[in-house]
């Protein structure tokens, strides 16, 4: 059974930094496209930062770029989404998901997710990040 369980989320102060880690077990990990993706109130669900290992690719959105790092750990099968200078605007409750890459080499999975083309197949809890002014 593929689970992806969030945490690191919280409260903090705008200019803060926060590390959310998602914790994945139920499948092979350097198999899956993974990535945070996250929906504020009132808004639709955006993709943050999406990653493949395969293609060593990684999508960042323009909102984020510069400021949040997304990292894979293979050992821990863990992927954290370190986050920097943070903004208001950034409150949302953010979700960690995967996908299986697709059999094809240079396939641009993190773009695919990521933009919204394609929507990943399994899903985390959530974690809530709320930043204050």
């Amino acid at each position: 059974e593929v689970q992806l369980v969030e945490s690191g989320g919280g409260l903090v102060q705008a200019g803060g930094s926060l590390r959310l880690s998602c914790a994945a077990s139920g499948f092979t990990f350097d198999d899956y496209m993974i990535g945070w993706f996250r929906r504020a109130p009132g808004k639709e669900r955006e993709g943050v930062s999406c990653s493949s290992n395969r293609d060593d690719n990684t999508y960042y959105a323009a909102s984020v770029k510069g400021r949040f790092t997304i990292s894979r750990d293979s050992a821990k099968n863990t992927v954290y989404l370190h986050m920097n200078s943070l903004k208001p605007e950034d409150t949302a409750v953010y979700y960690c998901a995967a996908n299986p890459l697709f059999p094809l080499e240079n396939a641009g999975e993190p773009y695919y997710f990521c933009s919204g083309a394609g929507s990943p197949s399994y899903w985390g809890q959530g974690a809530q990040v709320t930043v204050s002014s």
